[in-house]
């Protein structure tokens, strides 16, 4: 039974050792996010969607029959 407990505790040393000293995992590295995960972009989108429908007059009204 001892020897069980002591094969568990030194798999945990190496495994704390391995998340301590191991290779780096990339963490630090900045995630590059593709157009429609930006923010900015996305709002660019609406503004850019929200002016080419104010700026034609809608179907019916009477700037549209001229």
């Amino acid at each position: 039974m001892i020897y069980l407990l002591a094969l568990i505790a030194f798999v945990v040393v190496i495994v704390l050792l391995w998340k301590a000293f191991g290779p780096d995992t990339g963490a630090d590295t900045k995630r590059v996010s593709g157009p429609d995960d930006d923010p900015e972009f996305l709002w660019k989108m609406d503004r850019d969607n929200f002016k080419s429908r104010t700026d034609r007059p809608e179907k019916g009204t009477p700037e549209s029959r001229e």
